[in-house]
């Protein structure tokens, strides 16, 4: 069918816009192609490294609780090294940091520790994190620094433990006053069917007073 005049006007018209634009939108249509398969790219990549991180993570906790601290670090340390942006991060970290205490080896843990403590988004495994780390400057005879992570505040399902780690510290320091104190708050906080009652008791007992 012919066309009448002023549809072969806009057709003429079209014509000369896309001889001018045209290529934008070549441009364009292309640019927004690569950057939806990108994105794709993109999110398939982040799954693949998320289900990998969690694979790893199970081998890591499997092993730590048979006592394969060789597997159980070895996980973690391709956790960290691998996925240092997922969420099992800074688990692993913590989970490292555990198993290199019970190894004796208190430099790695107190690192992973340190690691955890300032990754952490989870606050609940921040506060874990800053008690074991408190807990192993003690034993490096750091009181000081541990004493500086536990008067940081923490939530009441934490306090107890940090009361309890505070009060062998001054214990320690040879201030038995501010221990009973921070005992008595432990035994508080860790409520009546806590198993570390009866031993805050006994180091509560022998302060005397």
């Amino acid at each position: 069918m012919a066309l009448d005049l002023e549809e072969q006007e806009q057709i003429d018209e079209f014509k000369v816009w896309w001889k001018l634009h045209g290529y934008k939108v070549v441009l364009g249509v292309t640019a927004f192609l690569l950057l939806a398969g990108g994105w794709r790219a993109w999110q398939t990549w982040q799954h693949n490294q998320a289900a990998e991180a969690s694979m790893l993570f199970d081998t890591a906790v499997q092993a730590a609780s048979m006592n394969d601290l060789k597997a159980a670090k070895g996980a973690t340390a391709r956790i960290m090294e691998n996925q240092a942006h997922s969420a099992y991060a800074t688990p692993a970290a913590w989970l490292a940091g555990r198993v290199n205490y019970e190894s004796g080896d208190l430099k790695s843990a107190r690192a992973q520790y340190e690691y955890a403590l300032e990754h952490a988004k989870d606050d609940g495994l921040k506060q874990l994190a800053r008690i074991r780390l408190a807990g192993i400057r003690f034993e490096d005879k750091d009181f000081a620094g541990a004493l500086a992570l536990l008067n940081e505040p923490f939530d009441p399902a934490f306090l107890g433990l940090a009361a309890q780690l505070k009060g062998d510290i001054l214990a320690e320091q040879g201030k038995p006053s501010e221990a009973r104190t921070a005992y008595k708050l432990a035994l508080e906080k860790l409520g009546d069917k806590s198993s570390l009652k009866p031993l805050l008791e006994i180091r509560l007992d022998a302060l005397g007073g």
